[in-house]
């Protein structure tokens, strides 16, 4: 587990192939005075909308959007990469929208989330890999653990997919290995000790 006394400002999740059902886990067990930002990209598909958001608004307490391009970061909200959009953090703490290539065969990609928060947060992010069936976020979270960030990956035999989680492990096997329900109860700590 790691330490819930160290200073998070902004939490980045990465979740592919099962993701509906554990984000539907994870983010709907948030109350609604988390304090704490989180990015999440979920790879999906072109067509599927907003409807995840609108799923989690629904059965969670926490508010979730879709980001749209140069939006600020506020505390206490989930956002959402768009489908087909890569999501990126900049300097002066907003979000930017990209169409730039595909990265490991995706669009949003985790690398290029993880890789861009490492950038401009360092020490004070924490990156999550959830379910997933390829390898995309490996590299994004080492990146996050080379800048002094914090590194949480579900435990493969808990996840829908093992392969995402089992790649980010190889790559970054300091980070801690919790199951979703461990992670939920982190998350909760880790933004009681912020306040």
């Amino acid at each position: 587990m790691p330490n819930s006394a160290i200073e998070v400002k902004f939490i980045a999740i990465g979740v592919s192939a099962g993701g509906f059902e554990a984000l539907n886990t994870l983010v709907t067990q948030l109350p609604a005075d988390f304090s704490l930002p989180i990015a999440i990209v979920q790879h999906r598909s072109v067509d599927s909308g907003g409807y995840l958001a609108e799923h989690l608004n629904l059965h969670g307490q926490i508010q979730v959007k879709d980001v749209f391009d140069k939006e600020p970061i506020s505390p206490g909200i989930v956002y959402l990469a768009p489908p087909d959009y890569h999501l990126l953090v900049e300097r002066g703490h907003y979000f930017s929208l990209s169409r730039d290539d595909k990265v490991n065969y995706s669009r949003p990609s985790i690398d290029v989330l993880f890789e861009s928060t490492a950038d401009i947060y360092r020490q004070a992010c924490l990156a999550i890999i959830l379910t997933g069936k390829n390898s995309d976020g490996a590299m994004g979270l080492a990146k996050i653990v080379d800048s002094g960030g914090a590194a949480i990956v579900q435990d493969p035999d808990s996840a829908h997919a093992r392969d995402m989680p089992v790649a980010a492990i190889n790559s970054v096997p300091s980070a801690s290995v919790l199951s979703l329900s461990q992670i939920t109860d982190y998350l909760m700590t880790l933004d009681k000790n912020q306040n």
